[in-house]
Order: C-alpha cells, then structure tokens, then sequence
C-alpha cells in the first residue's frame, strides 16, 4: 500500500521539508509577474526603404488621376454621388474606385483567421512574429475572434487589448486556451472623447487616454469596427497625435513640393504600424468622405489592401456596396512594417558599477 506524503513526511522530517520547499518555488514561480518586454532599436534598412520610396513616387503619381476622375463625373466632389443610380448616363464608378489601395505591402501579405466573416488582411505578419514588446489592439470584435486567435498563435511574446461595447472578460472563453494569458478583454467603446463616468454607459474612451492607461507608446496593430463611429474617431486620434503643418505659400509643403491633396500635411507620427478599420459610408457625401481620407493621407497612412463586404451587400441589395474594410500601412516614425529592429540589450555595464560611496 502506498504510502501519503503527509505520512512520509512525519516520518521523515526531510521530505516534509523538501515538499514545502518545492509547493513554495512552484507557487512562486506562477505567480510573479514576468518581467517587462525589453523594448527593440529600429535601424534603417536600405533595401526596404528603396522599397518604400518607389511605393510613394508610385501612390503620389496616382493623386492626379483622382483629381481627375472627380473633375471628369462632378465636376466638384460636392457634385459627386457615392453610388450612382440605375439610369442615365450609368457613370462607372463607386465611391470605392476613387481610393484604390495601390501601396504594395512591402512584405508578405496575408489573411489571418476564419475564412469568409472574420479574417483580416495584414502585411508582414512575419515582422512581428519575435518582437518582444508587441502590441495590439483590437477594437468592436463582436462575435468573431478568429483574426486575434491567429495572430497570438503566430507570435511568441505579442499581447493583444480587446474592447467591445458589450462584452468583457466572459469572451475570453472564445480564445484557445493556450493564448489566453496574452489577452485583455474589457468592456469599453472607442470614441472621439473621454465618457467613462459612473454614469456613462458604454465607458467611452480616446486611443490616447487608453494608452496612457495601459502604459503604451505604441501599437504594432490597431483594428478597428466601430459601427460608423470611424470618422470622429480618426480625426481625434489624428488630431491627438499629429499637428496642421503651416503650409507655406502657393500651397507647396516644406521640401518645396506642391501639396498633393486639399488639407494640410500633417507633422506628427500616429502611434501605430498598421490600422485595419472596416468603414460605413452609410449617409456619407462624397466630399466628407474625400476630406477624411486626405486626412488619413497627409498623416502618412497608405491603403495596401481592401475587401469589400460582399455578404452586408447582399443582405441589403437595396442600397450600395456601403461596407468595406481597409488595410493601411503607417510609413512614418519607427515601426516594425516599415524598418528593421533588434531589441535592445540591457545596461548590464550600468548595473554592475558599485554604488557611490
């Protein structure tokens, strides 16, 4: 008959001890907190940044034909329709053709998670896969987490901050288990302003101020379906991180250049890498849409891909094709899309200089 612990250790004084010993190590072990990521030192690369630059010559050569196709069907964007009706004179177009997403990834491209409903389309999720403080944030998931589920089983230290409206810890349940421990759920909106009073319901809150509160700098990936409310909360985010360049006269920028678009250059850089955000257009006028998306552009944000939502069309033929997500690349500051990193090694020589006498 085997023999209990409990009565090993009455007999043998030494195991009880060499138990307790281990139950401690085994209890301090799981519970103390890890330590912080160590932050990564981003280097140019030349090959990438050639990459880049021939991206940009390519995007700002397309900003004319824009003008033009406006100029052709409005001639102003206040004449333009989003989405012309079934009958003469049939111009062929949707408010989509204007914003094509002509910036190559620079990397690989891939769709993460489900197939159909779900997945997300992301550029060099490779980039991230070892970086040791990598961030996400993932905004209005509603029922579907397939594209975070995928993205923490591809990466070994990435944490993602999930926010819905109306849900909070209970959906971690929808995550694999093995990811958990790098998720965060709560249950916030995102907005153009701070509401997160005990009597606002939902807590609404600033990308800015939830940074602030998680200890962030910076995100490597935002997503963002925020039901319609993108438009105000892009222009506060851009508003929050990004100042109005003075433009000097006759509409040239600071190299000298003529500015490409009709709102000022923005200096700044948005504290993120890449934005996936699925835009309503529903009661939108083409010259309120024309004005966000030059604001998206002269913050330094490049559209590399979009999918429009087939399956909201479908069940709503009456209208247009008003649903479509997009892919941006942020092509300013330092983030991993766009420059090489390395992470950086501690001050080993700092911490061993003896104190001061």
């Amino acid at each position: 008959m085997a023999k209990s612990p409990l009565l090993l250790g009455q007999r043998h004084p030494r195991y009880a001890f060499t138990l307790v010993a281990l139950v401690f190590c085994t209890y301090w072990f799981l519970l103390r907190s890890p330590p912080p990521p160590l932050p990564v030192n981003y280097k140019q690369s030349s090959e990438l940044k050639a990459r880049l630059d021939r991206e940009e010559r390519k995007y700002r050569s397309m900003l004319p034909e824009r003008r033009e196709l406006i100029t052709k069907y409005g001639p102003t964007p206040a004449q333009l329709i989003m989405f012309p009706p079934d009958q003469e004179p049939w111009p062929p177009y949707t408010v989509w053709d204007f914003f094509p997403p002509i910036y190559n990834c620079p990397h690989e491209l891939d769709r993460l998670g489900a197939l159909g409903d779900g997945g997300k389309w992301m550029c060099g999720a490779s980039r991230i896969a070892d970086k040791p403080d990598c961030v996400l944030y993932s905004f209005g998931v509603d029922s579907s987490y397939s594209f975070e589920a995928t993205l923490l089983q591809s990466t070994r230290f990435c944490e993602v901050w999930i926010y819905d409206s109306t849900k909070g810890n209970d959906a971690a349940s929808q995550l694999p288990r093995s990811v958990r421990s790098r998720a965060h759920f709560h249950k916030i909106a995102l907005g153009a302003t701070d509401r997160h009073g005990p009597g606002d319901d939902p807590k609404t809150w600033t990308l800015k101020s939830l940074m602030a509160e998680n200890g962030h700098t910076h995100i490597d990936f935002l997503r963002m379906d925020t039901e319609g409310w993108e438009w105000e909360t892009l222009r506060a985010i851009i508003r929050d991180f990004t100042t109005e360049r003075v433009t000097p006269p006759q509409g040239a920028n600071a190299d000298g250049e003529s500015s490409s678009w009709g709102v000022h250059e923005r200096d700044g850089v948005l504290p993120f890498g890449q934005l996936q955000i699925e835009l309503h257009v529903w009661n939108q006028r083409f010259q309120d849409f024309l004005e966000w998306w030059e604001l998206l552009e002269a913050s330094g944000l490049r559209p590399f891909h979009n999918e429009i939502n087939l399956v909201y069309a479908n069940y709503n033929r009456h209208s247009g094709v008003e649903l479509a997500e997009y892919s941006f690349l942020n092509i300013r500051g330092d983030n991993a899309f766009i420059k090489d990193y390395e992470p950086a090694k501690p001050d080993l020589e700092a911490r061993a200089q003896p104190p001061h006498a």
